[in-house]
């Protein structure tokens, strides 16, 4: 679409090539990420949502691929132990850049998420044992979860812990703040006291109410790339959801810009850190040419709404789903395509047998299985293999039926 003297006016794959550039999708990763790639990544992004499940690929590693190739996973472990990360409850569990600490702690104060208030509820519990439990965390160093694992007769096997709610207590200290996530091992975390893992935490001046309402909107919108006012407050799980009106004033001192969307029925926003990226969307310079596999916990997709606003892509995580009710399968990993979300895949990584399963594959109803689109998702099926370090990728099933001949073919 034209840009006009006052208001930047954007084509529906403009906004969502403005978008996958700001989340750092929008073409192919560079060969060989450099050392620092993995911190930029997780800055670009605001956050860097944590699950354990992994079938393939735990999720933080596997959103990190979607955007850097091949790169150490090693990296991520190494900045949590350097504090270059930490771990909080944002979005969900997450990780963030620990300049960002301040802003988190403070929104401890007031955060309205279900990890937090079942830590609230534990702490309130009557005889709750979390300020015993702290003191021992204190005088004794860092624990894990796992020295909270109890034997038939109900204590801990081989550890000093007493009762297995003390691991409950555990995680309540860390959604308050007052346990950090010091490393991790094998992925499990390893909790200290904050003033041990981050000593710097002590001086820190924590921002206002007001500030900090303003620096979420600011960093939500600035990893969007651009966004609708409703789906700003999802990103930090923040409530209540932003209106237009919550957002004049950033438009009024020119931090946001108000931009127009095709398709969309209210203002698209803008962070003024990508206004130049913004025009360049809009004259058709941004050309999406990434062809990868996402995360189900990946941001582009974690807000369900807006995943189907900004893609028409109707996404639900079905791992929660009783098996008899689900469509698409356990683990169904969305397919990015050149700008457009085409199509999803259920994968599994049989380690132990060197493959690479893509037990179901669906294309959107849409979408036309071009040669160019078969090729492009079997060599994005093909690099994830490898980096998951099995030489062998197979594909089970597909919808439409036909395209699993062609992939095949594409595979070999």
């Amino acid at each position: 679409m034209k840009e006009d003297a006052k208001t930047l006016r954007l084509g529906t794959d403009q906004a969502r090539a403005l978008h996958l550039a700001a989340q750092g999708l929008l073409t192919a990763p560079r060969s060989r990420p450099a050392r620092g790639d993995v911190l930029r990544a997780i800055r670009r992004m605001q956050l860097l949502q944590i699950d354990t499940i992994h079938v393939v690929a735990r999720s933080p590693y596997l959103v990190l691929f979607s955007r850097l190739g091949d790169y150490d996973t090693d990296g991520l472990d190494e900045l949590l132990t350097r504090r270059r990360i930490f771990e909080t409850w944002a979005h969900e569990a997450c990780f963030a850049p620990i300049e960002d600490y301040p802003l988190h702690r403070k929104a401890l104060e007031t955060r309205n998420h279900w990890g937090i208030n079942r830590a609230r509820r534990a702490f309130d519990e009557p005889e709750s044992g979390m300020r015993a439990l702290l003191a021992q965390v204190r005088e004794r160093g860092p624990v894990k979860t796992s020295d909270f694992e109890v034997e038939g007769d109900g204590r801990a096997a081989g550890s000093w812990w007493g009762w297995k709610k003390e691991k409950r207590w555990l995680e309540a200290w860390f959604a308050l703040g007052e346990l950090m996530v010091a490393r991790r091992e094998n992925f499990h975390r390893v909790y200290d006291l904050r003033e041990r893992v981050y000593p710097q935490s002590a001086d820190l001046a924590l921002p206002g109410g007001a500030e900090l309402e303003r620096a979420f909107i600011e960093k939500a919108v600035t990893a969007l790339g651009v966004t609708r006012a409703r789906w700003v407050n999802d990103y930090f799980r923040t409530r209540p959801r932003h209106k237009d009106a919550d957002l004049a004033p950033l438009v009024a001192d020119g931090t946001l810009l108000r931009v127009e969307v095709a398709g969309w029925d209210a203002p698209g926003y803008v962070h003024r850190a990508h206004a130049a990226l913004a025009r360049r969307a809009a004259r058709g310079e941004l050309e999406p040419t990434h062809t990868t596999l996402l995360s189900p916990f990946d941001p582009v997709v974690w807000d369900r709404e807006r995943a189907l606003g900004m893609f028409d892509f109707d996404y639900r995580l079905e791992c929660y789903t009783p098996a008899p009710r689900r469509r698409h399968g356990y683990f169904v990993l969305p397919i990015l395509s050149r700008g457009r979300l085409v199509g999803r895949l259920d994968a599994k990584a049989h380690r132990a047998d060197g493959l690479f399963e893509v037990k179901a594959l669906y294309l959107e109803p849409k979408v036309l299985a071009t040669d160019e689109l078969v090729a492009d998702i079997a060599r994005a099926i093909t690099r994830c293999a490898a980096w998951h370090r099995l030489p062998r990728a197979r594909v089970t099933r597909t919808g439409p039926a036909g395209l699993r001949r062609r992939l095949t073919a594409a595979l070999t």
